[in-house]
C-alpha cells in the first residue's frame, strides 16, 4: 500500500531468483546474486567492511614491531575480541563488550583466588583444586545460562567458562596467575575500545532505526495484503480462485503483497533482539530521548502479527472452494462504493 503524504514508505526488493539473468554460467549467477544480496541493504558491505578494518587496527600491534615489544604475543586476544565482540548493530556490540568485560573480569579475579588457594595447598594438592574448580565453573556455567531471566547474558556464562579456564591452567604452567590475567585483561579491553570506536564512529548502524523500519516494512506489507485481498473479493468472480492443494502456505505469483507479508508473522525473534539491542545504544538521529521506550515497539508487533493471521484467514477464504454468489458479491460491492 504506497503510503500518504508524511508517512513512511519502505521499498522492498523482489526475491533474489527474479532478477537473477538466465545464465548458463554458475559463476556469473553466484557473482550476481551476491551483488542483489548487497543492494537488497548496503548496510551489510558497510558492516563487512568495518570488522575487517577493526581487525587489521589490531593486527597492527603484532605486525608493528614496536608495538609488539610491549604487548608481546598476548595481543592475540585483541584480535579475538573483535572477531567475537563486533556485532551489526551499535546497541549489540555494547550488549556483546558489556558481556565480554563483565565475564572476563570475574573471570579473571576467580581464576586468582583459586590459584592462589591452591599455592597454599602444595604440589600435591594444586592440580586437584584446579581440576575440580575447573569442573564446579563449567557445571555452574553451563546451568545458570540456561536460566530464563540470564538468557539474555549467555555470552557472559560462556566468556567466564573459557576464559577461567584459560587462565587457571595457563597460570599453573607458567607459574604467575596475575601476571597473566592482567596481561589478557589489557588485550581484551584494547580489542574492545577499537571495535566500540569503529563500530560507533564510522558509518554506524543503530539497532533503533532498524527496529523502527522493520516495524514500517511490516505495517506496509499487512497493509498491502489486506488492499489485495479486498481488492480481489470485489473484483473477482470465483472462477479462477487458486485452490489449496498442498499447503496453506503455497506460492501465489499473481499476489506478491501476499508473499512479502508472510514475513511478519515470524519477525517476532527479530524485533526483539532488535529491541534488547537498540536498549543498549546512547540517543541518537530521531532517537534523543534517554530510555527510549523500545519494547512498545515489540507489543505493537505483536498487535501486527494478530491483524496478519486475521488477513491470512480472509486469504483463506479468498482461495476455498467455495465462493460467495455474485448477487451478494455485486450487493457489497455497491456497498463499499457508496461509504
Amino acid at each position: 500500500m504506497n503510503g500518504k503524504e508524511g508517512g513512511f514508505v519502505v521499498e522492498i526488493s523482489s526475491s533474489t531468483k527474479d532478477e537473477l539473468p538466465k545464465t548458463s554460467n554458475k559463476a556469473a549467477v553466484f557473482m550476481y546474486a551476491i551483488l542483489d544480496f548487497a543492494k537488497e541493504d548496503r548496510n551489510r558491505v558497510t558492516f563487512s567492511l568495518k570488522v575487517g578494518l577493526a581487525v587489521l587496527l589490531v593486527s597492527l600491534l603484532i605486525l608493528v614491531q614496536a608495538p609488539y615489544k610491549v604487548f608481546g604475543t598476548t595481543i592475540i586476544w585483541s584480535i579475538l575480541t573483535v572477531a567475537i565482540m563486533f556485532e551489526y548493530t551499535v546497541g549489540a556490540t555494547f550488549h556483546k563488550g558489556f558481556n565480554r568485560a563483565l565475564g572476563s573480569l570475574f573471570a579473571g579475579v576467580l581464576a586468582v583466588a583459586v590459584a592462589e588457594l591452591a599455592l597454599m595447598g602444595g604440589p600435591v594438592a594444586e592440580p586437584i583444586i584446579i581440576g575440580i574448580s575447573i569442573f564446579v565453573i563449567g557445571t555452574l556455567t553451563s546451568f545458570m545460562k540456561l536460566w530464563p531471566t540470564l538468557v539474555p547474558y549467555e555470552y557472559g556464562f560462556r566468556v567466564i567458562l573459557f576464559t577461567y579456564c584459560l587462565i587457571i591452567v595457563s597460570g599453573y604452567r607458567m607459574g604467575n596467575p596475575v601476571r597473566t590475567s592482567i596481561e589478557r585483561f589489557y588485550s581484551i579491553v584494547i580489542g574492545a575500545i577499537v571495535t566500540v570506536a569503529v563500530n560507533t564512529l564510522i558509518f554506524p548502524i543503530w539497532a533503533g532505526e532498524q527496529l523502527h523500519m522493520e516495524l514500517v516494512k511490516n505495517f506496509n506489507s499487512v497493509a498491502d495484503s489486506l488492499e489485495e485481498c479486498i481488492k480481489k473479493y470485489l473484483t473477482g468472480d470465483g472462477s479462477d480462485q487458486s485452490v489449496f492443494t498442498k499447503t496453506f502456505m503455497d506460492e501465489f505469483p499473481d499476489e506478491p503483497a501476499y508473499k512479502k507479508f508472510r514475513s511478519t508473522l515470524n519477525s517476532s525473534a527479530k524485533l526483539e533482539s532488535l529491541a534488547l539491542s537498540a536498549k543498549w545504544e546512547p540517543p541518537h538521529g530521531r532517537f534523543r530521548q534517554a530510555f527510549y521506550p523500545w519494547s512498545e515497539y515489540v507489543k505493537v508487533g505483536t498487535v501486527l502479527r494478530y491483524c496478519a493471521y486475521e488477513i491470512m484467514g480472509l486469504h483463506g477464504v479468498l482461495h476455498s472452494q467455495i465462493q460467495v454468489p455474485k448477487h451478494l458479491l455485486y450487493y457489497n460491492l455497491d456497498i463499499v462504493k457508496s461509504l
